[in-house]
């Protein structure tokens, strides 16, 4: 499990998915979410602007990564 420090409250899937480096683009992850390959606290989310907050868990590509506020 990798921590990934946000400075915000909060941050939309999609714009996690690029910021931890999951993903090269917006684009990408926007099909990846879509596509069902990426899983959100144990479950497949495919809505690219699901809201993230401290603690959520991520699973991408046999990566896990948790949402840390700084």
């Amino acid at each position: 499990m990798v921590d990934v420090k946000i400075s915000t409250e909060i941050i939309k899937l999609d714009a996690f998915l690029k910021w931890c480096g999951a993903v090269m683009n917006g684009g990408e992850a926007k099909l990846v979410v879509q596509d069902g390959r990426v899983k959100v606290n144990g479950e497949i989310e495919t809505q690219r602007g699901k809201k993230l907050r401290n603690g959520d868990t991520v699973e991408y590509n046999q990566m896990s990564y948790r949402v840390v506020q700084e």
